[in-house]
This record gives structure tokens, sequence and C-alpha cells, in this order.
């Protein structure tokens, strides 16, 4: 099942994963037209590109263990730490272990859909 904007109830083992690369698989879990909340599924060695885009975007880190860039910055960060990637700011990340990272953005992401 995909999730609807606006849905109430948004129960993770109804909700179809979507692959995003070989190693990471993406669920939209719920959204309205201001927010969005997405669960990205990494396996280890996984890379998520270098990229920006016009929506600020809190990721937290649920498990695993990620070396993410955010600007001209690198840090390794774990299960409970958080980042803010501003509108426009480049940031992308390596998978040093297997992990979950959930990611809110601000309005939400169309071309997720």
């Amino acid at each position: 099942m995909k999730t609807k904007k606006n849905q109430i109830w948004n129960l993770n083992q109804e909700i179809s994963s979507e692959s995003v690369s070989e190693d990471v698989e993406r669920k939209i879990l719920a959204y309205t037209d201001e927010l969005m909340c997405v669960e990205n599924q990494f396996e280890e060695g996984a890379i998520g590109a270098l990229h920006r885009h016009p929506h600020t975007q809190i990721t937290y880190v649920v498990s695993g263990e990620f070396e993410f860039t955010i600007g001209n910055e690198t840090k390794i960060v774990r299960a409970g730490d958080s980042m803010l990637k501003k509108n426009g700011i480049p940031h992308g990340c390596i998978c040093k272990k297997a992990g979950i990272l959930l990611d809110f953005f601000s309005p939400m992401r169309e071309d997720f859909l």
C-alpha cells in the first residue's frame, strides 16, 4: 500500500517500500503539503549521493552508523543522533553499519510521490 496525503493512520507493516538504489529502500510514512516523514533503510556500504534540494530536512538516525557530509563538514553519526540540513545545502552519506534513517522534509517532497 502507498501512503496517501493527509492520511491519519499509517501502519509501517502495511506501507510498501520502493528501491532507491541497490542498497537503499524508502517508505513514505506520512505527509501533508507542509511536511513529510520518510524511512530509509540502508545496507552497509550504501551511498546516499551528495545532493541538494529546496526543502529543509531533519534526519534522525534510528539505527546503524553513517558518515554524513553536510556542507563542508563530515561526521560519523549513530542511533539517536540527528542532523539539520537547510534547503540548498549539499549533503550525502555513506552507510558504515546497516541502519535506518528517518527523514522529515518541509515542505513535502513531491518528487518522491
